[in-house]
């Protein structure tokens, strides 16, 4: 669902990125709204990845500037960490710390509370694993960790990299399910995916990036 009359949440503007000496994209400008879905697709090396890391301030574009409600994220830093989650391509699970522990710290560091670590773990089907070292559970349950911060964060700005990774069949469909929910309450996603989505065509909006060689 696209909010209409409403100013957006995200704005590029004639971004160019280029890595390696090589062009990925330019000039490419878009608004993302409140109650958007947008998936960023293209082959390997068109640059999604690096898309998503220039929307979340982690790296900057070559040219063009990004606008967080109209101010630029770099002079907006502080309020647009408070409404963005990014998760990328490495869930960030410390092997050290059981899978509660890991939600707890990432809950903490958000703001939240750390407490509600193990009612978030049942969402993604970690209960039982709560107690384990996380470097005894799969890639997939890394995932699942990571993914569990989406039940509890205030930030309406989600930018996902390959979230389905290694998340099975039920785990998609909860997970798509919580985007039309977040959505519907004024927030966005924004995401890559090698996947085919089961959401409804008028959801989604897409942003298709072409590989260039130079």
């Amino acid at each position: 669902m696209i909010l209409s009359s409403v100013s957006p949440l995200l704005q590029a503007d004639n971004l160019t990125c280029i890595r390696e000496d090589r062009i990925l994209f330019e000039q490419l400008s878009f608004a993302i709204n409140p109650g958007d879905i947008v998936q960023i697709e293209g082959p390997n090396g068109a640059g999604k990845t690096s898309l998503l890391r220039l929307l979340a301030g982690l790296s900057a574009p070559f040219e063009g500037s990004i606008l967080f409600k109209e101010s630029d994220i770099k002079q907006a830093k502080e309020d647009y960490g408070q409404e963005l989650l990014y998760i990328g391509h490495s869930p960030g699970v410390k092997a050290e710390l059981t899978a509660q522990e890991n939600l707890a710290f990432s809950l903490a560091l958000a703001g939240q509370d750390a407490k509600l670590a193990e009612d978030t773990l049942s969402e993604v089907n970690l209960l039982g694993f709560e107690d384990a070292s996380a470097a005894h559970l799969s890639a997939g349950q890394h995932r699942r960790i990571a993914l569990a911060r989406l039940w509890q964060t205030d930030a309406k700005i989600w930018i996902l990299d390959e979230p389905f990774t290694a998340i099975d069949k039920q785990g998609v469909k909860k997970l798509e399910r919580l985007f039309i929910e977040h959505s519907d309450n004024g927030g966005c996603v924004i995401l890559t995916t090698h996947q085919d989505l089961s959401l409804p065509a008028d959801r989604v909006r897409k942003i298709t990036l072409e590989y260039r060689l130079f």
